[in-house]
């Protein structure tokens, strides 16, 4: 691989390459073969990205595209809140990388806003050992840097776009493993209060009307907060409800 490696706290394995399929793909093939946590899967572009649901996540040179292997040993449920961490470890890397030069916000359940404009993603994959523990948990991150998909569900931005400046995919590696690594500390010692504090703190849509895609129906209401246990909670029509699974936009006429 062309150019600087990136220098990794320790607990990390980097595992790189100039191209690959899926970056998530290749973490799950690695971690069914044993590989240990903290291995971390990068790729400078890969072929057949993905986001949530399947949907296909543009992945071309020049953004960041990785794939982190954890082992937390948690039912799924509570592993689920690594999404959080890992929302919460890229803002935090963007503050750090470009202070005072953008505000990123975060988008239940685990996007990454730019001036209301999507500028990352997240995706949770996870196998269970055959009872309710996680054998593993794949946490997959597509960061736009320098570029951004002109057709996507939810508008996207990249940080070049934002006028933000350039930053290389291995400097944004470095940043996002440091904080990671921080905050997943406090939520092992600490539980999921700081996080959903910081998320909080750093959310966009709470406490406005929202359209929230099901599975297979479409609910509207007031986003009310998120829960002890990364739900949102949704003012709807028919009440109060308590959504695990979905995807958050603004409202749009009916």
């Amino acid at each position: 691989m062309n150019g600087r490696r990136p220098r990794l706290p320790s607990g990390f394995r980097l595992v790189s390459y100039e191209t690959l399929a899926s970056t998530n793909d290749e973490a799950k093939r690695l971690a069914r073969d044993g590989a240990e946590e903290g291995t971390l899967v990068w790729a400078l572009e890969q072929t057949a990205g993905r986001g949530r649901r399947g949907r296909v996540w543009a992945s071309p040179a020049g953004n960041l595209y990785a794939s982190l292997i954890l082992r937390p040993e948690v039912p799924a449920r509570r592993g689920m809140q690594l999404g959080f961490v890992a929302a919460i470890a890229l803002g935090e890397a963007l503050r750090a990388i470009i202070p005072g030069r953008g505000k990123p916000a975060y988008k239940w359940p685990n996007d990454l806003l730019l001036n209301g404009r999507k500028v990352a993603g997240i995706l949770l994959e996870s196998e269970s050992s055959g009872g309710a523990r996680l054998a593993f948990i794949v946490v997959g991150i597509g960061v736009n840097l320098v570029s951004s998909p002109q057709e996507a569900e939810f508008p996207a931005t990249s940080v070049a776009e934002q006028n933000l400046g350039v930053i290389a995919p291995a400097a944004m590696l470095e940043e996002f493993a440091r904080q990671f690594q921080h905050w997943a500390r406090r939520w092992r010692e600490d539980g999921f209060a700081p996080v959903r504090a910081a998320w909080r703190a750093g959310a966009t849509l709470l406490g406005e009307p929202i359209r929230v895609q099901l599975e297979d129906v479409t609910l509207y209401g007031r986003a009310l907060d998120l829960d002890e246990q990364g739900a949102l909670l949704l003012d709807a029509a028919d009440g109060l409800r308590q959504i695990s699974v979905g995807q958050v936009f603004p409202p749009i006429l009916r």
